[in-house]
């Protein structure tokens, strides 16, 4: 398998050296050189399967031959060993034909578990085999960190900062980050946005110097492998309701975009996902371009739903490409006027190709708050904010009569105080996390300035 970048200038490479890569020297996003295919056949043959084994059958064609199946399979059972449920991702029926697909039974209790575990595996394997060691930079919404430090930590290959915005997370999700007390991790706060965040480090990736001598890695969804590693459970919930012989549509709360292409992603390799619901809060920029094609960005607002407080979603560009033909010319001008303009010009006829499958639904606080609550009591079922606004935009947006799976991303206990304003009822941590709010905090709080966040960087890196 090899990837080209979206935006046509760096030299295609293997799965190896994308995992590494992150993102592409010309500040575009890797994807497969071609799409691997299932037959109907193959995909019922994959029925029945246990979650590691599905994951490692779907996953290794994307990897080739840069791993053996057996090598990714012992990976796979490793990664979700761990999982505080035995079906990893099970699904729970919270209507007539709605589902739950719940992502949060890892160790930080949100979907991005679900990835970050391999992920974590498959950096050692890699960085053993080639005697390196890396420094990784991630930007964090709420949840991303939390994983990807809980993947990372005390590893001996791998030095790893996390930025979040200062005041944009809930406590339990910067606690997740910020009290694990491991040497090669470090936390800081950026007085700024998500966006903030996420252009620091792509930043950080555009300083060649400063890459190179940094050895600088990614896990945030700009690395391909993160969206691969979350493709088996969008298969393992469709096969789970009859697919390939019956049509299966997914909700997905998304903010940077990664999750719902993950999906796309799945019915590219043959599922049959007739649509796909892209649920967005106030930061309703998704929705907005489904609507009317109006990809214009604003200043984020906080919400009751920060892993969603994004307005430039990164992994929009990969769509972007395949809409546009593949034509990497035409996407890096796009994304370049996007940049500097505030607008992504979309040409008709991709955003009705976009449309055509997807569909975009916007939900405010309120609203938010509402549906937690009517979920509760229609049918007991205790719903972070995120995986809320999942549900509201199935309930609106489903098509009649097909079976709807809504994304369940992050564990309500995440989020107490609005499922308590909601609900009444104030979720508690599992037991491994009951003494989250006693342990000591560490991290550093700087001004969303490169220069000041390369230098704190550069400061905890161990190098060669």
């Amino acid at each position: 398998m090899r990837y080209i970048s979206t935006r046509g200038e760096a030299a295609p490479r293997d799965f190896e050296a994308v995992l590494l890569a992150g993102l592409a020297e010309d500040g575009g996003l890797f994807v497969p050189a071609a799409w691997p295919e299932f037959s109907a056949a193959e995909w019922r043959g994959l029925r029945g399967l246990p979650y590691a084994e599905l994951a490692a059958r779907i996953i290794h064609p994307f990897i080739g031959d840069s791993l053996s199946f057996e090598t990714l399979r012992t990976m796979t059972q490793r990664a979700y060993a761990g999982f505080g449920h035995p079906a990893v991702a099970p699904l729970v029926q919270t209507d007539t034909n709605t589902f739950a697909l719940e992502l949060f039974h890892g160790p930080t209790l949100a979907f991005k578990d679900m990835a970050m575990q391999l992920l974590g595996l498959l950096f050692d394997h890699v960085l053993e085999k080639r005697r390196e060691r890396v420094t990784i930079v991630g930007a964090t919404s709420g949840d991303t960190g939390s994983a990807a430090i809980e993947a990372c930590r005390d590893r001996t290959a791998i030095d790893i900062v996390i930025l979040h915005p200062e005041g944009r997370t809930s406590d339990v999700q910067r606690r997740q980050m910020t009290t694990v007390p491991a040497e090669n991790v470090r936390n800081i706060a950026v007085q700024g946005s998500f966006d903030d965040c996420q252009d620091l480090v792509k930043a950080m990736f555009a300083d060649v110097p400063f890459r190179a001598e940094m050895r600088l890695s990614a896990v945030n969804s700009i690395n391909w492998a993160r969206v691969a590693a979350q493709i088996p459970y969008y298969a393992y919930a469709a096969l789970a309701l009859g697919a390939p012989d019956r049509e299966v549509a997914f909700s997905v709360p998304t903010g940077n975009f990664g999750n719902v292409l993950a999906a796309w992603a799945a019915r590219r390799m043959g599922l049959p996902i007739p649509r796909l619901i892209v649920g967005a809060n106030r930061n309703d920029i998704l929705a907005r371009f489904l609507a009317s094609n109006d990809m214009t960005a604003r200043e984020v607002e906080p919400s009751l739903s920060p892993s969603m407080d994004i307005q430039v979603s990164s992994n929009f560009e990969r769509l972007l490409f395949e809409l546009l033909g593949r034509d990497a010319r035409a996407t890096a001008e796009t994304m370049r006027r996007f940049r500097a303009e505030g607008r992504m010009p979309v040409p008709d006829a991709a955003w009705q190709q976009a449309t055509a499958l997807f569909q975009g639904f916007a939900l405010d606080d309120q609203g938010t708050l509402a549906e937690i609550g009517r979920l509760h009591r229609q049918s007991g079922y205790l719903a972070d904010p995120h995986t809320a606004i999942g549900s509201a935009a199935a309930k609106a947006l489903a098509p009649a009569g097909l079976p709807v799976v809504v994304a369940a991303t992050a564990h309500p206990a995440k989020f107490p105080d609005a499922v308590e304003r909601a609900t009444g009822i104030r979720p508690p941590l599992p037991p491994r996390l009951a003494d989250l709010y006693e342990r000591e905090e560490r991290f550093t709080v700087l001004p969303n300035d490169l220069g000041s966040i390369e230098a704190a960087v550069r400061a905890h890196a161990r190098r060669n």
